[in-house]
C-alpha cells in the first residue's frame, strides 16, 4: 500500500469536507505545505472566505507548513483589516474617495508582515489568528482561541487573547524534535516510522 497522494484534493473517499488544503486554495498569497488538511462542516471553499482582509495591493502572505490540521471555522485576519491607532481617529476616510481620497497621502496603514504557521500545527475549531503572527512547529491552538502574539514551538495556547497553557514536552525533547524535523523526511521514511511518530517522541531518538 502507498502513502496518500499529497496532490489529491479529497484524500478520504466519499468525504468531501476534508481536503489537502494546498490543492484547493486559489490565492497565490496563500502558500500551504504537503499533507496539511482543512476540515469544514459545510464546504472546504470556506477556507479562503475565512482568510479576511487579504487584499492583493497589500501583498502580505499566509504561509502554512506541512502536516498541519485546521478545523472548521478557523479564521485568519490579514493586514488589510488594520486601521490607524496612533492618529486622532482610526476612521479610514481615504477608502471612500471623493474629497477624502488623499487623506492618507504620505502615510500608510500599519502592517505586521506575513502570517506564518509552522509544521505539524493543530488549529482548533473557530480559532482566530491575527495579522503577522508566527506559530511554531508542533503548536496547538485551542478551540475559539484568539492568537494575537507569536506562539512558541510545541506550546498549547488558548483563550482570548490566547495565552500559553502548557508545553507539550520538556525543553530538551522539543529541541530534539526541532532538530529532527520529521516533516521534511521523504514520505517513505515517514511511512516506515509511523509507529514511532504516533508514540512518545523518545521513540524517535
Amino acid at each position: 500500500m502507498k502513502a496518500p497522494d499529497p496532490n489529491t484534493r479529497f484524500p478520504l473517499s466519499n468525504y468531501d469536507t476534508l481536503c489537502f488544503l494546498k490543492n484547493i486554495v486559489t490565492n497565490p498569497n496563500i502558500i500551504v505545505g504537503d499533507y496539511t488538511y482543512y476540515d469544514d462542516f459545510e464546504d472546504v471553499a470556506n477556507f479562503e472566505k475565512n482568510v479576511k482582509y487579504h487584499f492583493d495591493f497589500i501583498g502580505d502572505k499566509l504561509i502554512i507548513g506541512k502536516f498541519c490540521m485546521i478545523a472548521s471555522g478557523a479564521t485568519f485576519i490579514m493586514n488589510g483589516g488594520n486601521h490607524l491607532t496612533e492618529a486622532a481617529t482610526a476612521y479610514p476616510f481615504a477608502i471612500f474617495g471623493g474629497a477624502w481620497q488623499n487623506a492618507m497621502e504620505g502615510k500608510s496603514y500599519p502592517t505586521k508582515g506575513d502570517t506564518i504557521i509552522g509544521n505539524d500545527v493543530w488549529i482548533g475549531h473557530g480559532a482566530t489568528i491575527m495579522p503577522g503572527v508566527h506559530i511554531g512547529n508542533g503548536a496547538i491552538i485551542a478551540t475559539k482561541a484568539v492568537v494575537t502574539k507569536n506562539v512558541a514551538p510545541y506550546t498549547i495556547v488558548g483563550g482570548n487573547p490566547a495565552k500559553p497553557i502548557k508545553k507539550r514536552f520538556s525543553e530538551a525533547t522539543i529541541s530534539r524534535l526541532l532538530e529532527l524535523q520529521w516533516w521534511d523526511w521523504d514520505i517513505e521514511k515517514i511511512t516506515q516510522n509511523l509507529g514511532k511518530l504516533t508514540s512518545n517522541p523518545e521513540a524517535l531518538f
